[in-house]
């Protein structure tokens, strides 16, 4: 590499590490912007409900002790005046304005009521009432909260009670508009100098809407002039909404107390103050310090690791170009160092590993190529003894080892099995499965079994275990040499081509089933063809028609035809002019695929075709 070049890609890979470098950065400090942007809003609206509730908890906590308070010193009263022997109990109502008052004897029975109905009502029998049986016990006064009345619903009523010296209780009931009335002031008072936060204030209302209390001065106008409309029924208690109050955004939060709406106001640009200081003031600090690390990590990547890595890499990339003799010499630090020594080592290891690799393998493959050749029939004729049929076969390799296969045997009495085969892929692997098919192949034909239960049954053994996605074409035939019939079945093979009754070879066209492992549970069809004494079949792979020559053309079909109805030959003749015929085709250029042939003559009594 030209020093010119070098030092560009020594600014590429650097431009690329700072800008991958910088991408990492930026998304850390969006994830970390955003993290505490969540975390601050979290804490903010944590911070802003419990504001809007603890005010509103104090607020209600005053006003529930003054109502308490009057409704009970109330009641006193009336007790007092019941003690000194009033008994129009109408008058007293209507003197200190309340709505109900109820006597209960000893028994916890209504003795007198300003309501007739309730004239000898068991005070235990209802929910309500039932409460103020404490007062027959020890206990010398009870306060109900405001709430709807059982008998009407319609109606809201605070109750309160207070024990008579002779025996029993009376029991008072006030209405909101009543107790209200006196205990305005002191609610006026409890709110108006109070503050939520900073610049947050309470607005009590009564039920009607009505201001009680503001600290703007809205007392006595309806709710709606601040800008606050609540919906009861969208929004409960306690939950935080925003509203706009007298032109401000605020968030606000409400309790219903006493027959009362006490309302907790807060801006929302001081909820958020707290909030966006945080937030500026991280996001500033953030960038400032993933800043200064993006430098530094730069800066020292470079000098420390990425230096070196150029030089390591240039190299090892003349070794990988295959000049092993090149050194690698960083020895900056004692990591490197330790780096360059043990690529030294690797390389020196690696030549010496190739040179008896390619040993090994050169005897292995032709130790391979023996035990393949070996495994198929090689003597021709092979049965001197039979005159029925003359047969010759032959394999020519692609590589040392090969996935074509020819064999041919008696598979019983008279019947003679031949056939060809294809192994998809070259070499040892597909070696290896072709020794297996040939091995399950001869097996179940030698068996009895028929011709298409043979390649049925391989079809399932080859399919077990075959992580390799292998698979095979072939093209088994079975000839009775009494009567000159072939049964015979193909898995995905090419036809074979026949010559009958003297007439000129033909292409045996007939529906090839799947091939052989690739796919289970395929079942092949059986198909008969009839020979006469003379008749030929040439069975073929594809390393015949797709032999290719320098340009890429293939031999082809049209081709084979013509050579094999040349002139009447042999077996051995017809598969000698095939293969003379496709090396001249070929000529120089390298052989791609396996090229097997197997040509079978049919003679009948021995006494035709010779």
């Amino acid at each position: 590499m030209h020093k010119k070049d070098k030092k560009k890609s020594q600014r590429r890979i650097t431009r690329l590490l700072g800008q991958w470098l910088l991408l990492c950065v930026c998304i850390a400090l969006i994830c970390s912007g955003l993290f505490v942007c969540f975390l601050q809003n979290w804490l903010s609206d944590r911070e802003t409900k419990n504001l809007l509730s603890i005010n509103i908890s104090d607020v209600t906590a005053d006003i529930s002790d003054a109502s308490d308070e009057n409704l009970l010193a109330l009641t006193h009263t009336v007790a007092d005046l019941l003690e000194e022997g009033t008994t129009d109990l109408d008058a007293i109502a209507e003197e200190y304005s309340i709505a109900e008052i109820n006597v209960v004897n000893a028994d916890g029975v209504v003795t007198a009521s300003t309501y007739e109905s309730f004239l000898g009502y068991q005070m235990a029998d209802g929910e309500q009432s039932g409460e103020f049986c404490v007062l027959l016990g020890d206990a010398e006064e009870y306060v109900q909260s405001y709430q709807a009345i059982s008998y009407d619903e319609s109606i809201s009523r605070k109750y309160a009670g207070v024990s008579l010296s002779s025996g029993g209780f009376v029991q008072v009931g006030y209405d909101a508009e009543e107790f209200q009335k006196d205990i305005d002031a002191q609610v006026i008072g409890v709110t108006r100098n109070r503050h939520v936060g900073q610049n947050g204030y309470i607005i009590i209302s009564d039920e009607s809407g009505m201001i009680v209390s503001d600290r703007n001065g809205g007392e006595g106008e309806d709710l709606s002039v601040t800008g606050i409309t609540l919906d009861t029924d969208s929004v409960s208690v306690e939950e935080k909404f925003r509203s706009d109050v007298y032109g401000e955004s605020c968030f606000c939060m409400y309790e219903y107390t006493e027959g009362y709406y006490i309302i907790s106001v807060l801006p929302v640009s001081e909820a958020f103050s707290s909030r966006n200081m945080a937030v500026v003031t991280t996001v500033i600090m953030e960038i400032i310090v993933f800043a200064c690390e993006f430098f530094l990590i730069c800066f020292l990547m470079w000098h420390l690791v990425v230096k070196n890595i150029y030089i390591i890499n240039d190299s090892l990339s003349e070794i990988t170009d295959g000049h092993l003799d090149v050194t690698v010499d960083v020895c900056t630090n004692r990591e490197f160092t330790s780096l360059s020594h043990d690529i030294n080592a690797t390389v020196d290891t690696l030549k010496r590993y190739i040179a008896e690799t390619a040993a090994r393998i050169d005897r292995e493959l032709a130790y391979a190529k023996e035990i393949q050749y070996s495994s198929l029939p090689g003597i021709f004729p092979p049965y001197t003894d039979c005159i029925q049929f003359d047969l010759f076969a032959s394999m020519n390799t692609a590589k040392e080892v090969g996935g074509d296969f020819y064999d041919f045997y008696f598979a019983g009495e008279d019947r003679l099995a031949f056939l060809v085969a294809d192994v998809s892929g070259k070499g040892i692997p597909a070696a290896m499965f072709m020794m297996r098919a040939k091995t399950l192949i001869k097996g179940f034909a030698e068996s009895g079994m028929e011709v298409d239960e043979v390649f049925t049954e391989a079809n399932t053994r080859l399919c077990e275990n075959n992580e390799a996605n292998m698979f095979v074409t072939a093209w088994l035939g079975v000839l009775d040499l009494k009567t000159g019939i072939v049964e015979y079945v193909n898995a995905g093979h090419n036809p074979p081509l026949v010559k009958c009754r003297g007439n000129e070879f033909h292409y045996l066209k007939s529906h090839p089933g799947f091939v052989l492992a690739g796919m289970e549970g395929i079942r092949y069809r059986k198909n008969e063809l009839q020979l006469s004494p003379g008749d030929t079949i040439f069975l073929y792979t594809d390393g015949v028609t797709e032999a290719a020559d320098a340009q890429m053309i293939l031999y082809g079909e049209s081709r084979l035809l013509a050579v094999v109805n040349r002139e009447e030959m042999t077996p051995e003749e017809l598969c000698a002019a095939v293969k003379a015929d496709v090396d001249l085709f070929v000529g120089d250029a390298p052989q791609f695929d396996d090229i097997t042939m197997l040509a079978l003559k049919y003679k009948g009594d021995g006494t035709e075709g010779n």
